[in-house]
């Protein structure tokens, strides 16, 4: 008797395990998932009118200061899109790490004596914004120093990569591949607005960037990518800026 109740128990047993296999397992994930740590921080700060000349000057002075605890990927003055604005990028290998460094700096006599204490006057606001980049994009440097920058910000429809991802790849992609701009960097938010995608482009000069938005809007690849895109897109805008002569993305 006990023999048949135990060769009954592990039949039991072995039933379940197999029958475990086969339920199918919930993803959460509303899009590729990140691989990495590193992300970047978006910062946009708005400057008293009167004070933007000074900001800036101060800024190039000192901006040693504040890389020397971490890396800068670029720094631009907002020429069109949002008057007396500079708006940089800082790049992260974890949140600990940025921890560290908002640590560091808020016991550095000279970055608050010589540059923060004089610089947070000039201010009106102050914005940030995590991001990571987007798994199919990477950071491109232009082939040369000089142009313009446009960071163009997409505010998309709630669910994720997963429900607009492929049409908003192919809408990008349209537009870098041939050619009608140099795609620095696509972003994708992870604190701040959420469902929010950023690309930021380089051109030769604002004239060279009106001549391939032209070109762009007669080439059937991209007026189609576009019309797919535009269905899950909520409200879009952009910004033209001037690097800095201590960014070191120019």
């Amino acid at each position: 008797m006990n023999s048949l109740r135990n060769a009954l128990l592990r039949s039991a047993s072995t039933a379940g395990n197999v029958g475990a296999k086969t339920v199918p397992r919930a993803r959460l994930s509303t899009g590729p998932q990140q691989q990495h740590g590193t992300f970047y921080e978006f910062r946009t700060y708005s400057i008293r009118p009167d004070q933007n000349a000074a900001f800036l000057k101060l800024t190039n002075e000192k901006i040693q200061l504040r890389t020397a605890h971490s890396e800068l990927l670029g720094y631009w003055s907002v020429e069109y899109g949002g008057l007396n604005q500079v708006f940089h990028i800082w790049k992260y290998d974890s949140y600990s790490q940025r921890a560290g460094v908002r640590a560091a700096l808020a016991q550095d006599p000279k970055w608050i004596g010589e540059y923060i204490s004089k610089a947070m006057p000039m201010l009106t606001c102050q914005d940030n914004e995590v991001t990571y980049l987007i798994p199919w994009s990477q950071i491109q440097r232009p082939p040369k120093e000089g142009g313009v920058y446009e960071l163009v910000s997409f505010q998309m429809r709630p669910g994720g990569p997963a429900v607009w991802g492929d049409a908003f790849q192919a809408a990008v992609s349209c537009r870098a591949t041939p050619g009608y701009g140099l795609l620095v960097g696509a972003f994708h938010s992870e604190f701040g607005q959420l469902n929010r995608v950023h690309t930021l482009w380089w051109y030769e000069s604002p004239d060279q960037r009106a001549a391939t938005r032209h070109q762009a809007h007669d080439d059937a690849r991209v007026v189609a990518a576009v019309r797919e895109s535009v269905t899950y897109l909520e409200s879009q805008r952009n910004k033209l800026m001037f690097p800095c002569t201590f960014s070191p993305l120019k």
